[in-house]
């Protein structure tokens, strides 16, 4: 008799990003060792049959224990995060180590392990908020942090305390190619955002419906298409967040047919809610604020699109949880304007079942699409090559889908600490029954399996997104870039 292995999932229904299929799934120690039929016996069998087996999620974007620029420091712990993340099947996450001005980036790195590591119950990674661009922070620590496995770096074209000029952006971008780094960007155009703000409090227009007037679409639109020309000047990769517009999905398209390398993302509030949940009495609006801004039904349309059409790659949370007090989403109570309130909802656990019931449960583009925007393509252009899939030598990051499962969200149900969902009141099909990190049961009939601090940090190198394509610019630029790099 052949040995046991240490788990079989049997039974179900396997998908990854380009199959679907039915299989038993072995796991030994920490990785997928066998995917087919009638594998032998395991010492814990799992019984999957009339279920969904998908890869573990991966939310490449989130905000976990970090300090904003204001001070405020978001609700969730890496403990609470990661658990809420989980219990949504994800089990990686790429959250920030946030840079402020007058702060050295090695110190800041080394503090937001410190926080994860007693922490986290899934693995994790890091990008690195880079909003102190001093010759230290560029030439010292961002090529020595990369060598260490932070392999992709934040900045910020908004935000007063946070933002980036164009010439500190061209730095950066340069130090990111040399060191093969990815350049994630929140683009929007600062100026035009702050003249609107002063112009609307000026007029009384304080209520958290004005935060959505307060960012024009044009701003989007207009940095996105800034900061393309610069990429593409220098020939740096970039990763835009979050977008939120058909129009910076149209800016996207066109950049990436001329051959820029390019990726992009955008986040269940832009394909599920609209600018109307920002339209409620006093101060309650201040739930459904973020940056940017939630939009129209026909963004919506856009961009589903574009994650179609494939110019959107990943759909990633972007969680950043606040409170409903005055530590959190309301400073000055329910006299805050839509300037003090945070920005930022919480939304890592509910990622996964929204795109479920849209994507699979009404069939809106399939299942291997839902595997490839949550987890393939995230552990891809993250350099994560262990992760994504469900393939033999992969970590068993494994979640098993009820797909008859119905649920109802609810303020009180999610394992966060924000203390609401967004999306309460919502009837979704299909959630997490069990979930896998690294062959470890984490989630099971509800429950936590897992203790703080078993999550893995995740080194990653540049990988091949990060790599300059050197064809992008033509000759005249190839020839700008010999001479200035």
């Amino acid at each position: 008799m052949s040995q046991a292995y240490d788990t079989v999932i049997r039974g179900g229904r396997v998908a990854t990003a380009s199959d679907v299929f039915d299989a038993d799934i072995a796991i030994e120690n920490e990785s997928i060792v066998a995917i087919g039929k009638g594998l032998a016996r395991g010492k814990r069998e799992i019984d999957a049959a009339g279920k969904l087996v998908l890869p573990g999620g991966v939310d490449s974007h989130c905000h976990i224990e970090q300090l904003s620029a204001n001070g405020k420091l978001n609700a969730d712990t890496f403990e609470s995060a990661t658990i809420s993340a989980a219990f949504g099947g994800t089990t990686t996450v790429i959250p920030f180590a946030a840079q402020h001005r007058g702060m050295k980036l090695r110190e800041v790195v080394a503090d937001y392990h410190k926080l994860a590591e007693r922490g986290a119950v899934i693995d994790y990674a890091f990008h690195m908020i880079i909003a102190n661009p001093t010759r230290e922070t560029l030439d010292e620590d961002i090529p020595a942090l990369v060598e260490k496995g932070h392999s992709s770096l934040k900045i910020f074209m908004t935000y007063d305390r946070l933002k980036v000029d164009d010439e500190e952006l061209v730095d950066v971008l340069a130090v990111a190619r040399q060191s093969r780094a990815m350049v994630c960007v929140h683009a929007e155009n600062h100026g035009l955002i702050s003249w609107t703000v002063k112009r609307l409090l000026a007029r009384g227009h304080t209520a958290p419906k004005f935060h959505a007037a307060s960012h024009a679409r044009a701003a989007e639109a207009e940095a996105i298409n800034r900061l393309i020309e610069m990429a593409a000047l220098i020939d740096q990769p970039i990763m835009i967040f979050h977008v939120s517009t058909g129009e910076g999905a149209a800016v996207i398209r066109a950049a990436r047919g001329r051959g820029v390398k390019l990726f992009s993302e955008t986040c269940p509030q832009y394909l599920f809610l609209t600018e109307k949940d920002l339209d409620r009495p006093g101060v309650e609006g201040a739930k459904w604020m973020c940056s940017p801004p939630l939009r129209l039904a026909s963004d919506q349309e856009a961009l589903w699109r574009a994650i179609e059409l494939g110019d959107i790659q990943t759909v990633s949370s972007d969680h950043a949880p606040y409170r409903l007090d005055a530590d959190g989403k309301y400073p000055s109570g329910q006299a805050s304007t839509f300037k003090e309130i945070a920005n930022g909802m919480p939304g890592l656990e509910a990622r996964l079942p929204l795109l479920f019931d849209a994507m699979v449960s009404k069939g809106r583009l399939g299942l291997r699409k839902f595997v490839e925007v949550t987890a393939t393509a995230p552990a891809h252009i993250y350099n994560l090559p262990r992760k994504g899939s469900i393939a033999v030598g992969m970590d068993a990051d494994i979640a098993i889908w009820d797909t008859q499962s119905v649920v109802t969200v609810g303020d009180g149900m999610m394992h966060d600490r924000a203390g609401y969902s967004p999306y309460a009141g919502r009837k979704l099909h299909g959630w997490p029954a069990q979930v896998f990190s690294r062959g470890r049961v984490v989630v099971e009939g509800g429950t936590l399996k897992v203790g703080k601090g078993s999550g893995k940090f995740l080194a990653r190198d540049g990988g091949d997104a990060a790599t300059p394509r050197r064809d992008a610019g033509g000759a005249q630029d190839a020839a700008w870039r010999s001479y200035v790099l």
